[in-house]
C-alpha cells in the first residue's frame, strides 16, 4: 500500500541564525548570517518567511530579534511549526550539514588541505597528472573559484593546464575551460583525481567548468559536477528509496548524497530555476515522495563572495516564490525551510560560518508551534522518517507530533 502524502525540503544553502555555541571553536564568533544581513540592509522584505515563524526563530537563536522592518502582507496562509537546530557535525561543510539532516552526522574529521601554496602533496599532483596526461597544473592554493579563474584563466588556455585548488572546506577543486579543456575531460580528469585524494580522506571532488576568452569576460557555466563519499550511516534518503518511495533530487542534491537514496535527478541552477524546477516536481511527485532541493545561490554567489546585497535580494526573491508552493500542497503534505551552515556576508573572510539553521514545516495540517532549539540537525530527518512511518534513524529525534 503506497503511503500518503509528500514531502519538499527546501534547503536554503548557507542561511544561518547566528547562536551556535560552539563557534568560537570554528572561529566564527558573533557570526549572523540573517542578523547582520537585515542591520546592514536596514531591514528585509520577507512577509512570507516571516508568517511562517522565521524572524520569530531567528530571535530565540541568537537571542537578538533580525532588523527585519516592517512586512508587507503574507500571501501564504499555513500553518507552521518553526525553531532552530544546532549541527553536532565536527565540520561546517556543505557535506557534513546535508548528511547530518538526513540523519548521518558526520562524527569523524575531515581531511583537509593547507591554505597556502602549495596546498597539495607533490605526490598526489605526479600521480593526478601521470594518470591524466597533464603537463601540471596552475593554481595549487586556497583561492575563491570567481578570483582564481580571472587570475589564471588565460594561461589556463595558452597551457592546457587545468587550475586546481582547495577551501577551507574538505574539497579538491578544478577549473577548466569548457571548450578549450572540453567538459567531459574536466569529468574524467576530477574522477581520476577523486580516486587519487581518497587516501587523504577528502569530501568531494568538484568539477567548475567556465567560458570565456579573456580576463574580464571568464564566468562559471551551469555543468559544476560534485564527485561525493557516500554518506556514512543510511540517511532517510534510502529508507523512502528501499520502500519503494520517490526521492526527487532538484541542483546538486544528488551529488552530495553521492547519489545513494536519489530515485530522479534534476539538474538547475540559478534561484529563479531552482525555483521552478522544484514547483514542477513538487506539482507532478506521487504519493510517498520527497523533493529536495538546495538553492546553492545563498552560498555560491553571495556568501562566499560576501555579497550583502546580492543575499538580501536573494532573501526576499525566495520570500516571492512561497505562496507558488504553498498554494499546490494538498491535504497532507508537508514541506521543510532549512540550512546546511551559515556564510555570514559580513564576516571576516570568505568561508562557511558555524550557526544554528532554521527548521521551518509547514502544510495544511501542521498544527502550529515553537518547536526550540533542536540538538542535531537529524531531528529533520527522524520527522520526514515518522511521517512516512518509517524505521527510526540512528540519530535525531522527531518533532512531527510536538
Amino acid at each position: 500500500m503506497t503511503k500518503k502524502g509528500r514531502t519538499i525540503i527546501l534547503m536554503m544553502d548557507s542561511f544561518g541564525l547566528g547562536g551556535a555555541e560552539d563557534a568560537a571553536k570554528f572561529g566564527d564568533a558573533g557570526a549572523d548570517t540573517l542578523g547582520h544581513i537585515a542591520a546592514a540592509r536596514g531591514g528585509l522584505k520577507v512577509p512570507n518567511l516571516a508568517a511562517l515563524g522565521l524572524l520569530k526563530a531567528a530571535e530565540a537563536s541568537s537571542g537578538a530579534a533580525p532588523q527585519a522592518g516592517p512586512q508587507d502582507g503574507a500571501k501564504i496562509n499555513l500553518p507552521a511549526k518553526y525553531g532552530f537546530m544546532r549541527e553536532i557535525s565536527r565540520g561546517k561543510d556543505t557535506s557534513s550539514g546535508h548528511w547530518e539532516m538526513a540523519g548521518s552526522p558526520v562524527q569523524f574529521e575531515w581531511g583537509y588541505f593547507k591554505p597556502d601554496y602549495p596546498s597539495f602533496p607533490e605526490e598526489l599532483i605526479q600521480k593526478i597528472c601521470a594518470e591524466a596526461g597533464l603537463p601540471g597544473i596552475l593554481g595549487n592554493k586556497a583561492a575563491s573559484g570567481t578570483e582564481i579563474i580571472e587570475e589564471l584563466g588565460e594561461e589556463h588556455i595558452q597551457t592546457g593546464k587545468p587550475i586546481c585548488y582547495t577551501s577551507a572546506d574538505s574539497v579538491f577543486q578544478i577549473a577548466a575551460h569548457e571548450k578549450h579543456f572540453g567538459l567531459d575531460r574536466l569529468y574524467k580528469l576530477c574522477e581520476i583525481a577523486f580516486k587519487h585524494v581518497a587516501p587523504y580522506n577528502i569530501a568531494r571532488v568538484i568539477a567548475r567548468p567556465f567560458e570565456g576568452e579573456k580576463k574580464g569576460e571568464f564566468k562559471r557555466t551551469k555543468n559544476r559536477h560534485d564527485y561525493s563519499v557516500k554518506p556514512p550511516m543510511v540517511t532517510v534518503l534510502d529508507e523512502i528509496k528501499n520502500a519503494g518511495g520517490e526521492v526527487i533530487s532538484v541542483g546538486k542534491i544528488s551529488d552530495i548524497y553521492a547519489k545513494q537514496g536519489i530515485t530522479k535527478a534534476v539538474k538547475a541552477s540559478g534561484l529563479e530555476e531552482l525555483w521552478n524546477a522544484t514547483l514542477a516536481e513538487a506539482a507532478a511527485a506521487p504519493d510517498f515522495s520527497l523533493v529536495f532541493t538546495n538553492f546553492v545561490d545563498f552560498d555560491m554567489a553571495w556568501g562566499h563572495r560576501r555579497d550583502t546585497e546580492g543575499y538580501a535580494r536573494g532573501l526576499e526573491y525566495f520570500d516571492t516564490r512561497l505562496p507558488e508552493l504553498a498554494a499546490q500542497m494538498k491535504e497532507g503534505d508537508i514541506a521543510f525551510i532549512t540550512a546546511d551552515h551559515g556564510c555570514d556576508p559580513t564576516y571576516k573572510g570568505t568561508d562557511h560560518t558555524r550557526e544554528h539553521v532554521p527548521v521551518i514545516m509547514f502544510g495544511p495540517g501542521v498544527r502550529p508551534q515553537f518547536i526550540g532549539g533542536r540538538d542535531t540537525y537529524a531531528d529533520l530527518g527522524q520527522t520526514v522518517a515518522d511521517y512516512f512511518k518509517l524505521p527510526p534513524l540512528a540519530f535525531g529525534k522527531s518533532f512531527l507530533n510536538d
